[in-house]
């Protein structure tokens, strides 16, 4: 069972999601307990690939609120933890023009935090609005459909 903590509802909108990798994440004891409370932001976050390691960039995870002097950089950079086969796939992938890797949601899976990334590649303006488009047409489909039905 996993607890969801923050999603980025965002990356979905802005990109189109073609793979996803669970991965795990290093850690200070703070950041652990103040994802507990649920204070975590993955809105402008992303992963990159830096000599053979992947590291978090621009995810939030607000201090502690019980911390003290220790607590934690809000920003700071957290390295996270793949198989070698999943990383060496995604260099392939990333270093292909127009390729990211985008955090979609931070969760506890059996008490260990986790983060599920998205290799994602950009949507144009343009095919934004056919989605919404698409998304109102079903949905005007959809009433029409329970308006027969009574």
């Amino acid at each position: 069972m996993e607890k969801i903590i923050c999603t980025n509802k965002k990356a979905y909108h802005d990109y189109f999601i073609e793979e996803t990798y669970e991965a795990g994440m290093i850690l200070l004891g703070t950041e652990v307990k103040s994802l507990r409370e649920g204070k975590a932001n993955l809105k402008d976050s992303y992963a990159i690939l830096k000599s053979g390691e992947v590291f978090l960039l621009g995810c939030h995870i607000s201090p502690y609120s019980h911390g003290n002097i220790q607590n934690h950089d809000p920003l700071r950079t957290r390295k996270l933890l793949l198989h070698r086969k999943e990383i060496d796939r995604l260099t392939g992938k990333v270093s292909q023009r127009g390729y990211a890797l985008i955090p979609l949601k931070i969760y506890f899976k059996s008490g260990r935090a986790k983060i599920e990334l998205g290799l994602a590649k950009g949507k144009r303006e343009y095919e934004k609005r056919e989605v919404i488009k698409e998304r109102e047409a079903k949905r005007e489909i959809e009433r029409a459909k329970r308006k027969d039905l009574r």
